[in-house]
């Protein structure tokens, strides 16, 4: 380290290109964006907010790719997929409104979407929905 006139220190360029911690760019695992960092040992990425630890990482690469193919069931543990019919178990309020879907509801032609409410569709007499795949059961159409 150097000391100029102003009394700043200067360090040295070449020391912080040859450590092999500033050069490798680190990928996210899931989406491979070159944004991703560390926060008390756990790598972050800022494009798709996936964290994975640094002893895991091979696993964390794996499970990212299988996250896509999540299987959802309904209250019974069928399995569900797009296009099936589905029946209501449960009376559902519906936020801001005094609409409730009452049980034993018809739901036909369901969507799964990821997120907290994994069902996509559209309830006769209400409109467009989320649901949870937790209150339905799977119905033979």
């Amino acid at each position: 380290m150097a000391i100029h006139d102003n009394g700043r220190a200067a360090t040295s360029r070449s020391s912080a290109a040859s450590d092999p911690e500033m050069t490798d760019t680190l990928h996210c695992v899931k989406c491979q964006s070159p944004y991703a960092y560390e926060d008390r040992g756990l790598f972050i990425c800022p494009e798709c907010t996936h964290e994975w630890s640094a002893e895991g990482t091979e696993d964390d690469a794996a499970s990212a790719l299988s996250d896509e193919a999540v299987v959802v069931r309904d209250a019974n543990g069928s399995v569900l997929a797009d296009g099936d019919t589905v029946l209501v178990i449960k009376d559902l309020k519906i936020k801001g409104s005094s609409s409730v879907v009452k049980v034993g509801t018809k739901v036909k032609n369901i969507r799964l979407v990821d997120g907290d409410h994994d069902i996509d569709c559209k309830i006769p007499g209400i409109g467009q929905m989320g649901l949870k795949s937790e209150f339905v059961k799977k119905v033979a159409d």
